[in-house]
């Protein structure tokens, strides 16, 4: 999380719950990835709370970086990936299919970009304003053109989707995007991702409901 460590640890914990009841709660293959979604943020949450620690405290400092990487791998490859697949999974329309298989293949580009970049490039990360700012000095650095299959993966892809609810979390995702690029461009990559992972409670809602909308389609007689 982009305050504290402690604040990063609470929101991991508060994830993991809400994960867990929605893989619990999940009926069908395509809910059990969605129900991923918040326990996979739950773990990253917890990765940049020791990052915190990392950062602020000598005799934690030697695992600054396997922290920093770990949370930039869940921020960079992770989520460009999984997003669209988990929308491409759920949707059973065939042209949005069709349009969320090439989403997910933006996502992969981006992966395998951001990754390479990783791999071969220097990053860091320091506290600066009660956040974390990291630093990536990767290659091609126009960031609207190397940032366009990112977003199309993680934030627009939603929008693609025939469910409203899984409309809903991309308007969240997208305004969430705008307003932590006009109030903390610096801090971009912590903060979004904390937005990423609040907003990602809401699947537990939507499972929910989509389980409330086949029980009633299921038990509604015929006229």
């Amino acid at each position: 999380m982009c305050f504290s460590a402690p604040a990063s640890f609470v929101a991991g914990v508060g994830l993991l719950l809400v994960g867990t009841v929605a893989l619990v709660k999940a009926k069908t293959s395509s809910q059990y990835v969605l129900a991923c979604i918040p326990i996979l943020f739950a773990v990253q949450q917890v990765i940049e709370g020791l990052l915190w620690l990392a950062l602020s405290q000598a005799a934690y400092a030697r695992w600054s970086d396997l922290a920093m990487y770990l949370f930039l791998v869940f921020a960079q490859i992770v989520w460009p990936i999984l997003v669209p697949l988990s929308m491409l999974l759920f949707e059973r329309d065939p042209l949005r299919k069709k349009i969320l298989f090439c989403f997910f293949g933006a996502g992969v580009l981006a992966a395998l970009y951001l990754g390479y970049s990783l791999l071969y490039f220097e990053a860091s990360a320091r506290i600066e304003e009660h956040h974390i700012r990291y630093s990536l000095d990767f290659p091609f650095q126009s960031k609207l053109l190397r940032g366009i299959p990112y977003m199309l993966a993680t934030a627009i892809s939603p929008f693609v989707s025939s469910n409203k609810w899984l409309r809903l979390l991309g308007w969240g995702l997208v305004v969430s995007y705008v307003f932590t690029a006009i109030i903390y461009m610096d801090y971009l990559t912590s903060v979004w991702c904390y937005f990423g992972a609040i907003l990602s409670m809401l699947i537990l809602f939507i499972i929910l409901k989509l389980n409330s909308e086949n029980l009633k389609t299921m038990t509604t007689p015929y006229p």
